[in-house]
């Protein structure tokens, strides 16, 4: 076996003249300027066809086309689009699969946490602790109604909110955790509900990355209070919109929830308290439930295009920060890695056809719309150098080997400086 030092790519010579890259699995023959030596291949000059998307639901579309068509043509045939039948099939469907005893399906994972606030009656004058390096959402439903979101800095391992900061922040006006299992990975959930027996405090898990995740052989959403999913279509499991999914093994709470979805009505025109409009769709329910059968595979898929990340990196000698595995189940819904020049390592990719995305530029504390909560730079360094360090590389179930590969090397020219692109540059390790 001969590794190319241009590339990284591990090479075998099958026979005279045929070489086998065993990185991406094909043959080819062995070019006449290529020398080969005992114990690598020299002058390699390879240059990958790049063109990489962050993320190809056209390619996942083509294999369940059928199924989800006739899905949508049996929701039109019946005319029942609001809520009905299908939402009840799908929401039987995401409890059995999240191991909770209900589920209530919601307009989005937006919603799903909104009305779990709402459901809890959190409003001014209470405090909701969470994390600042999240999608807005999170803290955008607490301060909609009128409650303080009150920031926790990150585990920079996980990037997951770090329980050991959380018992300072209570106070007599906490009312709730809202733990985020960032990118597919769940929070450190022992210590929090510890946190939240102490205090008597609901947890929401903020699952919106993470459906089918475990801590401890524990899905996401079972563990606290209420958990909340999202079928955004770039999440692991979309639908065709908006759409999400509320989960709890408190059957009382699962009703007002309920209840609360639909305006606050029970029985219809009816109100007992005012709620919203947050119903999840038929033909979302529909779409949702073709495509849970396929979600292990799509996983397990997610999986493995992480660990040839990994092995990849490991034998380019790319000292990249590379995701850390700590819980039983991590799902992947994103493959970010961390470096100190980001900015320039996605411009050189990006010039190269390669795609890629950044989970989140700005932490919420610096968000200008939450000013008023008076946080300053600097209060939560971690989540503020990973805002400025991390990037998202493309790992959907369909990636191939050799995309795969062709995005190492193109990082491996960036740390390297081997592209022409400017001076050497290797990433830190936290």
């Amino acid at each position: 076996m001969m590794p190319c030092p241009e590339s990284g790519y591990r090479y075998k010579e099958v026979k005279p003249g045929v070489l086998r890259c065993l990185d991406l699995d094909e043959e080819a023959p062995l070019p006449a300027e290529l020398k080969v030596g005992k114990n690598h291949i020299a002058n390699s000059k390879r240059k990958p066809s790049m063109n990489v998307p962050l993320l190809d639901l056209k390619a996942q579309y083509k294999t369940i086309k059928s199924e989800v068509e006739a899905a949508i043509a049996e929701v039109l045939e019946s005319q029942h689009f609001i809520l009905g039948p299908k939402v009840e099939q799908c929401e039987k469907a995401v409890a059995a699969y999240s191991s909770c005893s209900h589920a209530v399906g919601v307009s989005s994972g937006s919603d799903a946490l909104l009305a779990c606030l709402m459901a809890e009656d959190i409003g001014e004058g209470d405090e909701v602790i969470t994390t600042p390096y999240t999608f807005f959402a999170t803290a955008g439903a607490i301060a909609r109604l009128g409650a303080t979101p009150v920031f926790v800095d990150i585990d920079p391992v996980t990037y997951n909110i770090d329980p050991a900061q959380i018992a300072a922040k209570v106070t007599s006006k906490t009312r709730a955790l809202m733990p985020v299992h960032l990118y597919g990975q769940m929070a450190d959930m022992d210590p929090i509900m510890q946190i939240a027996d102490q205090h008597k405090l609901v947890v929401i898990e903020d699952a919106a990355q993470a459906i089918g995740a475990e801590y401890k052989g524990r899905r996401a959403g079972s563990i606290g209070t209420y958990g909340c999913f999202s079928f955004f279509p770039s999440k692991n499991l979309g639908c065709a919109g908006d759409g999400g999914m509320i989960v709890t093994n408190d059957a009382a709470r699962a009703e007002k929830v309920r209840i609360i979805r639909n305006h606050g009505s029970n029985p219809k025109y009816y109100h007992k308290l005012v709620g919203g409009n947050f119903r999840l769709d038929a033909i979302q329910a529909a779409i949702v439930t073709v495509k849970l059968q396929y979600l292990d595979g799509w996983t397990a898929g997610r999986q493995c295009n992480a660990k040839k990340y990994d092995q990849l990196f490991a034998q380019a000698g790319i000292s990249a920060v590379l995701p850390f595995v700590l819980t039983t189940r991590h799902i992947f819904n994103q493959y970010v890695i961390r470096l100190s020049q980001r900015d320039a390592l996605r411009a050189h990719l990006k010039k190269a056809g390669i795609e890629t995305k950044i989970y989140y530029p700005v932490p919420l504390h610096l968000q200008e719309c939450f000013d008023y909560l008076g946080n300053k730079a600097g209060a939560f360094p971690q989540s503020e150098r990973a805002a400025e360090e991390t990037i998202a590389l493309p790992v959907f179930p369909e990636l191939t080997e050799r995309q795969i590969a062709d995005v190492v090397h193109c990082i491996r020219e960036f740390t390297t400086g081997t592209s022409g692109s400017g001076a050497a540059v290797r990433a830190e390790r936290i």
